[in-house]
Order: C-alpha cells, then structure tokens, then sequence
C-alpha cells in the first residue's frame, strides 16, 4: 500500500521539475555548516511561507547525503484527535519526486509500544510529514522514513519513541513544528522569541500549548536532548510576514538542529 500526497499542489508544487527548482532556490539561498546535525525541528507551513526556514535546517545535511538511509519523522495531528502515536501500514510514501520506502523492521518495533498504534486516518490527509519528504528526497540519496504523527501523547511517551530509533549516524530525527499562529508581526516575534529560548534551554515544560503546534512532538526531542545532555541551536526564525504573507496575521516558523 501507498500513501499518495495530500498536499501536492496546494502546500508545494505537484509538477516534479517546478518541485526541484523551488527546493534548489529555497536550499541554495540557506547557509550550510561543518556539522552535520543529528536531529531538526523544521516547519511544516506552504512552501512560500515556510520553506526557506526549513531549508536552513536541510541544507547542512548536505555532508551526509550518502550516509543518512534513515529518517524519523514525527508531526502533530491537524486533523484528527486521538491518543499516543499514529504509524500507517503504507509501504511507501508519495511524492512528485517519487517514491520513499517505510523500514518496516523499525515499525514493528516502535509498534509494540503500548501508547503506539496503527492509524491510517491520521496519516491519509496530514501534511505535517508530507510537506518533509521532498526536501529529504532532494538533499539524501537513499533513506526508508518512520513516519509518525502524534496525537494527544507526553514528553515522556515521544521521547522514548526517539530514544528506540536514535540509531547512529546513519539516522537523522526530523520534527515537524510551526510555532505561533495568527498573531500580529511583532506579537508573533516576542512570542517566538520566548518558545525558541524555552527550545534552546531545553525547559519543554514551559512551552505553551498555543506556543508551537507541534509542541507534543517538540517536547519529547527536548526531554530527550536533556537525558542525553545535547545542546539545541536556533539556526532561523523568521514567520510568515518576513517570507510570503502579509504582516497583520501571521505564522511562526523556526529551525533548530542538535549537532
């Protein structure tokens, strides 16, 4: 089974050769750096609101196209309200660059989680992991993803998720966030601003619910990053008034990476 695009043409182009040459701005315009990071918190918005902040995070995996075959993806649920964490059965993932295959092997072992199930209707029409899976598929040369989306779940939970596929550097953990929603430009700066230093000092405790809509899977890197005693680094943050959208109501977008 596979799970065809639900965003193609809406959220980023559906034509493949207008795909790789919006990609090829979006990351030829972004710094890249010596370290390749191990984890990213990217935004998941419409490429022209969003993509030039996830491509400051994508274009450092540049290093690693040859050596990355493993992505962990995990997006919160715009759709669907449900329990824990939602896998699919779908054997590959879609997109208008082709096709990514699901390892198999990491969700039979994810899937015998007890706060894990197989949930197709969270997976058919969101695009928190979707809108990942082009830029992955542009800057690796041959990976299988673990696509995850989280639904009502604890740090604790999603974190020893990350933890269980962490692997080596083989594996890179993609998180799918946007930060605050529909505020005024500057509004949205201070609060932004507040959520990406609570991000950096690692405190998932004090980020608000309204604060990033992928707080659920944000909160699970960052606990992690703590046991583990990883640094996160902002690396953007920038909303939709700086990129595409007009500056009365915006979104947040930020990029952070743990080398």
């Amino acid at each position: 089974m596979n799970r065809e695009p639900a965003v193609a043409g809406t959220f980023y182009p559906a034509l493949p050769q207008q795909l790789h040459q919006m990609l090829d701005y979006f990351l030829n315009d972004a710094e890249t750096a010596e370290k390749v990071p191990k984890a990213i918190i990217v935004p998941h918005a419409g490429y022209i609101y969003s993509g030039p902040v996830a491509a400051s995070a994508y274009a450092r995996l540049k290093k690693a196209h040859d050596l990355i075959n493993r992505v962990v993806i995990i997006g919160p649920s715009h759709r669907l309200a449900f329990k824990g964490l939602a896998l699919s059965r779908a054997t590959s993932f879609n997109t208008p660059l082709g096709s990514v295959l699901v390892d198999q092997e990491a969700l039979q072992a994810v899937a015998q989680l007890p706060f894990v199930e197989f949930l197709e209707q969270a997976h058919t029409h969101e695009h928190s992991l979707e809108v990942h899976l082009p830029f992955l598929q542009e800057m690796l040369d041959d990976f299988k993803i673990i696509p995850i989306v989280a639904g009502e779940a604890t740090a604790e939970q999603v974190s020893q998720i990350i933890n269980m596929l962490w692997g080596g550097e083989e594996t890179l953990i993609v998180i799918s966030s946007d930060l605050s929603h529909y505020h005024d430009y500057r509004t949205a700066q201070q609060l932004d601003k507040s959520t990406s230093a609570a991000i950096e000092q690692l405190q998932y405790e004090q980020l608000a619910v309204n604060s990033a809509c992928g707080k659920v899977p944000v909160s699970g890197l960052l606990r992690l990053a703590r046991e583990k005693s990883l640094a996160v680094k902002t690396i953007d943050l920038r909303n939709s008034g700086d990129t595409a959208g007009d500056k009365k109501r915006v979104v947040g977008y930020g990029a952070y990476v743990i080398d």
